[in-house]
Formats: C-alpha cells, sequence, structure tokens
C-alpha cells in the first residue's frame, strides 16, 4: 500500500514546490518565516534534538569509531553529506527545517539539502526526495552562534498518512568546505549516515551507496516543523540522559516520551510528544559555558530553554525531569539551589508564553549507583529533598510521580528489573533505567493531566462504554 501511494506521489512531487519571498538566509535568526497557513492549521514542531555542543564534546550511546568520517574533529565534516533519520511525531504536507551553528566557531555553508522518506538504512522510497531551499537557494551559510529555518517544503509523499505512522523522515545535506567544530547532538539513540570526507554532494541519490559511514549522533539539524491542525498540542520532555533515552534499546524509540506518545495516540488524542532531553545536563550548572568552554551535559536548563522550549512551534505544556546531575560529585549543587534556580525558570517560562503549563517530574532514584559520580546516601537526600519540592502543590501545574513507579521500596535503589542496560546489553549502572523502566515511567503519566481534559473531556472513543 504504501509502495503504491509513494508512486501516484512521484506526479504530484513533480507539480509541487517550494516557497518563501526572498531572503538573504544567511542573515536569519531562528525565528520561523512567516508564511500564510490555511485556517485551521498552525505550524507545530514534530521532531526536535537540543544541540548541546561541539562534536566531540558529549556521551553518545553505541556510537560507531568515527575516525574515518571526521578525522580531525576541530576540522569538523568536510565536503561531504549527511543523511540524518528522525521520527516525526505526525505528519502533514508542508515542512521546514531548523538549522543549528550555534556551538560553531566559524561559518558553515550547506548545499544538496534534501528531504525524503526513509525505506531502510540510508536508501530511500522511489521518488519521494525532496530538494530544500533557503530564502529561495538552494544554499545557505550559517553564521556561527546562528540557527537557520529553511522555506517551506511541501512533501509529495504524505498523501496517506495512516500508512506513515512509524516511518522515519531522511534528511540529507552536503557541508560545502570545512565546517569547524560542528553542532550536534550526541544521544541520538538512531543510526544516521555520513558520506566520506572529499565525495561531495549527495544528497540527491535516494540509495545507500554514497553512505557508508554510520553515526548514532545527529548533526546541525535540531527542529522540524509541519503543519498540523489548529488544535493539536505539543508536549516538550525537558531533561537529561533520563529523557535523552540512555540506557534504552538502540532504534528501538522506547524512551518514556516515546511510551507517552503512543499512550496518547491510542487514547485518541491529537497531541505531539517531543524530546528535550540532553546526557549530563544540569539545572544550576555550568555557570560558565561556550564553544571555547563546552560541557558534555552541555548549558544549563535556564541557558538552553528559550531555544529547546519556547522558540519551539505550537508548545502547550512542559514535562520537567532533572536535577540529578546537580548532586553528582560534578554538580554538587544543593537542593535548595536547584529548587531556586526551578522557581526562578518556572517564572520566566510562563512569563515568556502565558498560558504555558509546567508540569513537574519527581527524580529517579540513583542510590548505589556504580556510575562514580552518582549514588551515595547523602546525593539521595538532596533527590528527596527536590522531589518534596516538585509533589508539594504551589510551584508546578501538577506532577509526574517516576519515582513511585522505579524505586524498590525494600533498597531505596531502582527495582532490579530496571537495571540490565538495553542499548548493548550488560548489567546497567543502577542510574539509567532500561527499556522495562521506561515503560513503566512513560505508562505512570496522567494523560488527561497533560493535555489538559477533564475526565469528562477525555476522547469519545475511549469512554468507556
Amino acid at each position: 500500500m504504501l509502495a503504491a501511494s509513494l508512486c501516484r506521489a512521484s506526479i504530484i512531487v513533480a507539480l509541487v514546490f517550494a516557497f518563501t519571498p526572498a531572503a538573504d538566509a544567511a542573515k536569519k535568526k531562528a525565528e520561523a518565516p512567516k508564511t500564510d497557513l490555511l485556517k485551521g492549521e498552525k505550524w507545530v514542531t514534530v521532531w526536535t534534538a537540543s544541540v548541546q555542543g561541539p562534536y566531540p564534546v558529549g556521551n553518545p550511546s553505541a556510537q560507531p569509531v568515527l575516525k574515518f568520517a571526521f578525522p580531525a574533529p576541530e576540522r569538523g565534516a568536510r565536503d561531504q553529506t549527511f543523511r540524518l533519520i528522525l521520527q516525526p511525531e505526525i505528519w502533514g504536507s508542508k515542512a521546514r527545517l531548523r538549522f543549528s551553528n550555534v556551538f560553531g566557531t566559524r561559518p558553515v555553508s550547506f548545499d544538496g539539502i534534501y528531504v525524503g522518506l526513509q525505506q531502510a538504512s540510508a536508501t530511500l522510497f522511489p521518488n519521494s526526495n525532496k530538494q530544500v531551499m533557503f530564502g529561495g537557494k538552494a544554499n545557505v551559510t550559517i553564521p556561527p552562534g546562528e540557527s537557520v529555518w529553511s522555506d517551506l517544503i511541501t512533501l509529495g509523499f504524505t498523501s496517506d498518512q495512516k500508512t506513515l505512522t512509524g516511518r522515519k523522515l531522511a534528511v540529507s545535506f552536503h557541508v560545502a568546505g570545512e565546517s569547524g567544530p560542528m553542532t550536534w547532538h550526541a544521544k541520538a539513540l538512531q543510526t544516521s549516515y555520513v558520506s566520506p570526507p572529499g565525495s561531495g554532494a549527495q544528497g540527491a541519490a535516494e540509495d545507500e551507496r554514497s553512505f557508508p559511514f554510520t553515526t548514532a549522533s545527529w548533526y546541525f539539524l535540531d527542529a522540524v516543523d509541519m503543519m498540523a491542525p489548529a488544535d493539536t498540542r505539543v508536549i516538550v520532555c525537558f531533561g537529561d540522559s533520563i529523557t535523552d533515552g540512555t540506557a534504552s534499546t538502540m532504534n528501538g524509540d522506547d524512551r518514556w516520551p516515546n511510551v507517552l506518545s503512543r499512550r496518547l495516540r491510542a487514547a485518541g488524542y491529537r497531541a505531539v510528544v517531543l524530546n528535550a532531553g540532553i546526557g549530563r545536563n544540569q539545572v544550576a550548572g555550568p555557570s560558565d559555558y561556550s564553544p571555547q568552554n563546552p560541557y558534555a551535559g552541555g548549558p544549563s536548563a535556564g541557558a538552553r530553554v528559550e531555544r529547546d522550549v519556547l522558540s519551539l512551534s505550537g508548545v502547550n505544556s512542559v514535562i520537567w525531569l532533572e536535577g540529578i546531575n546537580d548532586f553528582s560529585k560534578n554538580g554538587n549543587a544543593s537542593s535548595d539551589t536547584v529548587r531556586t534556580r526551578m522557581k526562578d525558570l518556572i517564572a520566566r517560562m510562563r512569563s515568556r508564553q502565558p498560558g504555558l503549563k509546567v508540569f513537574g517530574a519527581t527524580v529517579v532514584t540513583a542510590l548505589g549507583s556504580t556510575n562514580a559520580a552518582h549514588g551515595s546516601p547523602e546525593q539521595d537526600e538532596k533527590r528527596q529533598a527536590l522531589n518534596q519540592f516538585i509533589r508539594t502543590p504551589g510551584a508546578f501545574d501538577g506532577v509526574v510521580d517516576f519515582d513511585s513507579a522505579t524505586i524498590d521500596p525494600a533498597t531505596g535503589g531502582l527495582k532490579p528489573e530496571f537495571v540490565p542496560e538495553s542499548t548493548t546489553g550488560g548489567p546497567g549502572d543502577k542510574l539509567h533505567p532500561n527499556r522495562a523502566g521506561y515503560l513503566a515511567m512513560g505508562n505512570a503519566i496522567d494523560l488527561d493531566m497533560v493535555m489538559g481534559k477533564s475526565k469528562e473531556l477525555r476522547p469519545t472513543a475511549q469512554k468507556k462504554k
């Protein structure tokens, strides 16, 4: 059915073109372009990957050896093409992409930019690949510290959206010359593809021959928007590695935000769940972050909330799970400091976007962790104090109790079945839940609460008879 739909769609693809008023794309900031929308529709961010610094600073999972793809990290990519694989939360016929050079130290130039539908590996469905333009041009240069949105792209393969659920998008782009330090998201837990240095622009090709190298990270691309019905709600999951998905299955899409997304879809809600987690991220630290002075966990929550939450399209609510790294030996903050920073940031988010709902998630235990920076009784006391604040009415609009869903009452640590890690196998670190743990977390969330619905307003299809 999907192949037949794509074959029919190929005729349509030849007739549609991306459009936007001509502009100097190199001067655009992260603000999305103004586009006339159809009545009853709006832009919705359907995928995001919070950028965290210059490659290779970060903590990816299951990362292949990259010395052949990127021989010199300080030089970055050189005359080569990326084919990034990502899963949109929902599909629409119109899309736009945001590329970031926020942590670069020199301008980076892209051309040969395409978006298509992944068939398998780096191979695309025939006739699904669509060229992406910036200000009416096929190339764009992004200054250091900035981000740029593409022009509107009309996707010809989305006419039968039911067949696209669970399928993945392939975004291909060529780095012209050398990129310098690459802005990236380390822990994608998704296989993407890279051509060799010096191989030129290969994004138009729909086969896999030009992409011998794999990576478990995303580079430069940090948001995808699609046009969706105006009643679509967007939930951002903001946090650290336990939101990013450490110890979950590689290419399995079973982080707790993924579980929440599938539950909402099954319950009949029209919703998007975005993952804005960064491994090792903190609420209060680091105090000073720059491309010249990076930290593996990226900028603090307060330093990145504008880009990673408030600048995304259509956001209605935030589920915030964070704090365990602030109590590690690297962070060593007090619970009072983290609580104060949380209060300040909640007030800032609400002031910046009136009506935004912010839900607090209790921090999962790390007691007894084999990770050298975590697991002490003193750190657990701080965690429990922070959880008491999160559970106390007043600061948040509601509570997601991940702690109760994952803790073993007999030991105070994670439940034993949640410990062995799911990415590459192994005993686990008693800090990051595995797939079973993330499933329990995703199932612990009150869907009506995060959707702003009363029990009487639940989707009709799910009402008990």
